[in-house]
């Protein structure tokens, strides 16, 4: 048997790491890496591989700006040496960035293949849709009043260690306030450290809402405050998959007025009304409150916890990745309903790893690196490389 050079390996896969700009250590063990250098490492895994059929999904979900173009110049080199790339992506700009021809399927089915010189961002989206869509988000200056959310050098332990290193902020009702970083940076902790999901012997600092210290109060309380939170895994902590609509529809209200009585008894008309006004409002498909959850497309299940959250008239939403997951059509329809939201003067706080879309929704933005605020930046005034620079540590 051949004997393998570990050294030779380590050394090429850090040389094409850098090439890249990942930031990928050879030698590190993948359970102590974050998510998003986990997928870093499937990127440098087919390349170190010198593959001559390179299918990738989602490749730039966790790369900046700047990681992208870097990115796709090792894919155009790779091109020119002969080798075929199929990307499968949501991501517009990068297909007509990237690619010489199109295949858009919908429904799981090819609806239209062009080549990439005679097309536009429009065209794609109509065919994906089957309707034109807005690819812009279309909002007023916000008007923020008082805060109601301040966070105070807040930090948070996970199993790798410190994964959120005292952080400090506030949100204002009337305003959406983006926190731009790629994933595995603390966002997730920082959201579930609000939202009460967070083991009190794991964090440190304070959070207070209008005025009173929530740090440690439970998941319920938070509810009872009007705190909403629409999560990241929308499978793990936003739907009880094998439950159908209606069910859904009531979780973490399904204790109190109005779907149960002051005794504790479910009120079946209650929850009919409300399941019937989040399918209508939100225009969940198939509007059908008997389906289980696990029937609905991401698309639909994701329109379904918003319906929800909006449902509870919150004065603060906690909402991680909004739209992952979830085609063009609902993605502008998910926007729209944010945006209105923030008018009606709730505070949002939005994480997403899609930097076009915090820059579009937010009216400030946080951007986070190893855990920390590096940078507090107006979206509208601040290009996407310069926050990308941020996101990766650079000034």
């Amino acid at each position: 048997a051949a004997n393998l050079d570990l050294d030779k390996a380590n050394a090429d896969i850090l040389a094409l790491s850098n090439e890249l700009r990942l930031g990928v250590n050879p030698k590190a063990l993948i359970e102590d890496i974050s998510v998003g250098a986990q997928q870093r490492v499937e990127l440098l895994k087919a390349l170190y591989r010198n593959a001559q059929l390179l299918i990738l999904d989602e490749p730039t979900a966790v790369l900046t700006p700047q990681e992208t173009e870097d990115f796709f110049q090792i894919l155009r080199q790779m091109r020119e040496q002969g080798k075929t790339v199929v990307i499968i992506t949501h991501k517009l700009e990068e297909v007509l960035a990237i690619s010489d021809s199109v295949t858009v399927m919908r429904d799981g089915k090819t609806v239209g293949e062009v080549k990439t010189s005679e097309t536009s961002a429009k065209d794609l989206a109509r065919m994906i849709v089957g309707r034109d869509v807005l690819l812009r988000v279309e909002k007023t200056d916000a008007q923020p009043k008082e805060a109601i959310l301040t966070v105070e050098n807040l930090s948070v332990k996970n199993a790798h260690g410190a994964a959120l290193g005292g952080v400090s902020f506030e949100v204002k009702t009337g305003e959406i306030v983006g926190i731009a970083g790629i994933e595995g940076n603390g966002q997730t902790e920082l959201i579930e450290a609000i939202a009460g999901l967070i083991p009190t012997a794991n964090l440190s600092g304070k959070i207070y809402f209008e005025g009173t210290n929530i740090t440690h109060i439970s998941a319920r309380q938070h509810k009872e405050l009007g705190i909403a939170h629409i999560p990241e895994d929308r499978h793990r902590r936003g739907l009880l998959l094998d439950f159908n609509l209606a069910e859904n529809s009531m979780l973490g209200v399904h204790y109190r007025p109005p779907v149960a009585s002051a005794s504790g008894f479910l009120i079946d008309s209650a929850i009919d009304r409300r399941v019937k006004e989040i399918i209508e409002n939100f225009d969940v498909r198939p509007p059908n409150a008997e389906l289980s959850a696990k029937a609905l497309s991401g698309g639909n299940q994701q329109k379904l916890i918003i319906g929800r959250e909006f449902g509870l008239k919150p004065k603060l939403l906690l909402v991680s990745q909004p739209t992952r997951g979830v085609d063009i059509g609902a993605i502008e329809f998910i926007h729209r309903k944010l945006i209105a939201l923030r008018d009606a003067g709730t505070a949002v706080l939005l994480v997403s790893a899609e930097l076009e879309e915090v820059t579009a929704l937010a009216d400030r933005l946080l951007v986070f690196h190893k855990g920390k605020i590096v940078g507090e930046v107006n979206p509208k005034t601040t290009s996407k490389e310069k926050i990308g620079l941020l996101m990766t540590g650079g000034k």
